[in-house]
């Protein structure tokens, strides 16, 4: 995962250029051919739960309403480690809050994107990022991210979808092929769905569910890191 390289002409805000720091000096403590995920514990890695809520499902022309992320740390969930953000809105869909609720005027702080991408990369720092269909949260982040000029998300990132999978069809390749919805998984993994389409709220559940499917995944208790990030 190669760092965004900067111009000498170009002022990064110092946000980005910590944010960058903090990969860098992990690559360096690997070594030159070594991975960053070599010799991480299970136990002592820290991973960031994250959901984002949107205008819509256009990532490039919709825009974020609210972020909400929490860590797990040693199969805990640190709830004095969370994030909740709302965002101010130039663009906004009412019918989209019939799913998430979020009003334009809503009662709770709101922050504009700039100040919520800070928030959010100060959050997540060098931690692994988990999210279920993670891959359309990871690009609005990094929609907001070119829209500030910066560079992408440098995060490691895991799908709970996929680990479900993992954990569910190890072999059989059309199941393999299935989608799961987050109500399905909390569903077959028993966790109540509570707040469900707010960002915070799932970031919760999906946090959950990340720690069950990681457990039995962990059964001989032999698993490491690296082996999360497994195909297959």
């Amino acid at each position: 995962m190669g760092l965004f390289t900067t111009s000498p002409q170009k002022d990064f805000p110092k946000f980005w250029t910590q944010y960058l720091a903090a990969f860098a000096l992990e690559k360096s403590k690997a070594g030159f051919l070594g991975s960053t995920l070599d010799g991480k514990k299970l136990h002592t890695t820290r991973f960031v739960v994250f959901d984002t809520e949107t205008t819509g499902l256009h990532y490039k022309e919709d825009r974020i309403l609210s972020i909400g992320a929490v860590t797990v740390i040693n199969n805990e969930i640190s709830i004095a480690q969370s994030l909740e953000l709302y965002l101010k809105q130039d663009i906004y869909k009412p019918e989209s809050a019939k799913i998430h609720g979020i009003l334009r005027n809503g009662s709770y702080e709101q922050v504009n994107e700039q100040e919520a991408i800070e928030r959010c990369l100060e959050f997540i720092g060098t931690g692994i990022l988990i999210g279920h269909h993670i891959g359309f949260d990871v690009a609005v982040i990094n929609a907001a991210l070119k829209r500030a000029q910066l560079g992408k998300l440098k995060n490691r990132v895991l799908d709970t979808e996929t680990l479900y999978k993992r954990l569910v069809h190890p072999i059989n390749r059309p199941l393999q092929e299935k989608r799961y919805t987050l109500d399905e998984l909390a569903e077959a993994l028993k966790i109540p769905l509570h707040d469900r389409h707010t960002s915070a709220g799932d970031a919760l559940i999906t946090a959950i569910a990340f720690i069950k499917i990681v457990k039995r995944l962990n059964s001989d208790g032999t698993l490491t890191v690296k082996q999360l990030f497994r195909k297959n």
